[in-house]
């Protein structure tokens, strides 16, 4: 027999825990499925200075603390990946590589990876200059000089910002031109601080002691190779939604994000998605989080639904 609950929150990075934390509390029986351990990507954050509450906290304290505070009304955890969901109407079913469940109702909170570069360097480096957040980590470069690696708008966005905080920015792209709408290159061009490589790409990052050093980089019109001093590398090119498992339920787009409305409801009734697997602009702890409280109440009120329309009939 499947395990059975009122509801399954797939994730339990920090949109997920207040999911289930609402959940429960609203007294619905939540299942949170992961195939890691709770938190997501804090666990991978050195030092949060941007969350409400707390003036400087370990990534992996306040995993700790969002999880203790989302099972204290018996919502309970597990791990697993899952393999696929079945939407039967009122009960979908949830198979994993390890379990199959039922419930009423599901809330996908898997979300997103960056997309890597792959250069020698770049995961050895991780946390340690290299960084796929100006907004989370900026902050640690202050006076410094930074390499922000893409051309799109979310490189260039995140490069305005860090000219607040570093002494110089340098854009390395592998166009010769940006990819960014005309209004924020506009703001970069005209930004003392910033300047840009052109048909370029990071051919490795360079260890200094354990940290960034620098990067090495090559023209990919003439060949030539040289080096760059710098004390951070700043990497957008390219975000993934994790979501191949939700392939057959007609909920993403082209992209493969889940579309929802601003309740965070899906086009299938009953299936939710919260933070970084939607398609937005700010992928912050405090976003998830609001999307996970907007979630969880709207798990309550779609659950309260199937009793009436249970009782009408």
């Amino acid at each position: 027999m499947a395990k059975s609950y009122d509801v399954i929150v797939i994730g339990a990075g920090p949109g997920g825990m207040t999911a289930a934390l609402y959940a429960s509390r609203a007294n619905l029986s939540v299942l949170m499925l992961d195939r890691g351990i709770y938190g997501g990507q804090m666990n991978n954050t050195a030092e949060i200075e941007n969350y409400p509450g707390f003036k400087s906290i370990l990534g992996p304290d306040l995993s700790k603390e969002m999880y203790e505070s989302s099972t204290q009304f018996g919502a309970e955890y597990a791990y697993g990946t899952v393999a696929s969901i079945v939407d039967h109407g009122d009960v979908k079913t949830v198979t994993t590589d390890m379990e199959e469940y039922e419930t009423k109702a599901i809330i996908i909170a898997t979300g997103s990876q960056y997309r890597k570069l792959g250069a020698p360097g770049e995961a050895e480096l991780s946390g340690r200059g290299v960084s796929y957040c100006a907004v989370c980590d900026g902050a640690f470069f202050k006076n410094k000089h930074v390499v922000v690696v893409g051309g799109g708008d979310s490189a260039i966005e995140e490069g305005i910002y860090l000219t607040q905080l570093a002494d110089k920015v340098t854009v390395v792209h592998r166009r010769d031109k940006l990819r960014a709408q005309k209004v924020i290159q506009d703001r970069a061009f005209a930004n003392d601080k910033m300047e840009f490589i052109w048909n370029s790409e990071v051919t490795e990052i360079k260890d200094d002691d354990q940290k960034v050093g620098g990067v090495h980089i090559k023209n990919n019109q003439t060949g030539a190779e040289s080096d760059i001093d710098a004390n951070g590398v700043f990497i957008y090119v390219g975000v993934l939604p994790m979501t191949d498992s939700f392939q057959n339920l007609g909920i993403l787009d082209d992209q493969g994000w889940v579309i929802t409305n601003d309740q965070m409801e899906t086009n299938v009734p009953g299936i939710f998605a919260i933070g970084d697997v939607r398609d937005k602009k700010l992928r912050q702890i405090t976003t998830a989080v609001g999307d996970g409280g907007i979630a969880g109440q709207g798990v309550f009120n779609y659950i309260e639904e199937l009793k009436d329309n249970k009782t009408a009939v």
